[in-house]
């Protein structure tokens, strides 16, 4: 397979993601990302560390494994790419997150004991919610968590991933799913302050900060919210995630900067998962670890708790 980051196994084979229309928020996210500018502080800068804390645990890197889901149907023969990415990040000792499964796919994707987040689908069924988030935790989840922005679809009514109706996110339904869960709860999609603050009132224990790749059509890029969320949950202790174009260590470290406790590339990592399967994935994850503790270096910065917002200068290219 030809190697292409903007490709996304779809009902019919692989397909385009990025229209380069101007409503598509990818486009925009990833202009954003690169008018972002950064100053150099090289006097007293000392090799850094990676390691992070997330839910009481120590990981290797703030890069996290993204929420893929159906990888495993995207390839011919008998590769797992679902499998492959868990091993590996439970290897590197990274966060790793799974998006929509069936519950007996779940099990199989995290048989190898990985510590991981298991994204759910605002499922109109509120049952096969409560029922997913339970299965999870016999299953070692080390967080549960829901999609809170993947609710319509292109017809403006409500989705139907899989032929399985979605329904909306309602502020007690929230609660319910908090409450629910034994394990922290993340709310997946968060792209403004007024969701911030209801899930923070909810009871979830973090956020994830994106527009799951232009669902929105015109979406403020992450890391342009970043800021505001990280000044409207401060003392909350809830943590701070963000995806969306972290396509190298260079994006992860301007996304770190602006409030994020960690970050999940998604599709950079896809092309070198399918190709090349665990090799290529670690090679990428490497290259991106590198990456970040260069810009680190260059700017001083000896841990991922602190990152300084104030290197960076936003202009036009």
């Amino acid at each position: 397979m030809e190697e292409n980051n903007n490709i996304w196994p779809g009902p019919k084979g692989m397909i385009p993601v990025t229209s380069g229309r101007p409503s598509d928020a990818n486009v925009t996210t990833r202009n954003y990302l690169d008018q972002i500018l950064v100053e150099m502080r090289a006097i007293d800068a000392t090799m850094p560390d990676l390691s992070t804390e997330i839910f009481g645990r120590n990981y290797s890197t703030p890069l996290m494994m993204p929420a893929f889901s159906h990888l495993n149907k995207a390839l011919k023969g008998d590769r797992k790419p679902m499998n492959e990415y868990s091993e590996v990040a439970n290897e590197m000792n990274v966060l790793n997150w799974i998006g929509m499964e069936s519950d007996e796919d779940y099990a199989d994707i995290v048989s190898c004991g990985v510590p991981t987040v298991r994204i759910i689908k605002p499922f109109m069924d509120h049952d096969l919610i409560l029922e997913q988030i339970a299965f999870a935790e016999s299953h070692g989840a080390v967080a549960v968590g829901i999609d809170i922005d993947h609710v319509p679809g292109k017809n403006g009514q409500y989705d139907a991933p899989d032929g399985m109706p979605l329904g909306p996110i309602l502020f007690e339904d929230l609660k319910r799913y908090v409450k629910a869960a034994h394990v922290p709860f993340v709310a997946k999609g968060v792209l403004s302050v007024h969701d911030a603050l209801k899930c923070r009132e909810a009871g979830c224990r973090a956020v994830l900060v994106s527009h799951h790749h232009g669902r929105l059509p015109y979406a403020i890029p992450p890391v342009a919210i970043l800021p505001d969320i990280k000044k409207a949950l401060k003392g909350s202790g809830m943590q701070i995630f963000c995806d969306c174009h972290i396509d190298s260590g260079y994006d992860a470290y301007k996304a770190l900067a602006m409030g994020a406790d960690a970050v999940a590339p998604g599709r950079s990592i896809l092309a070198p998962l399918l190709k090349t399967g665990k090799d290529g994935l670690i090679d990428k994850l490497n290259k991106m670890n590198n990456e970040l503790k260069e810009m680190m270096l260059y700017t001083g910065i000896k841990n991922t708790r602190l990152f300084d917002p104030t290197v960076l200068h936003r202009t036009k290219l």
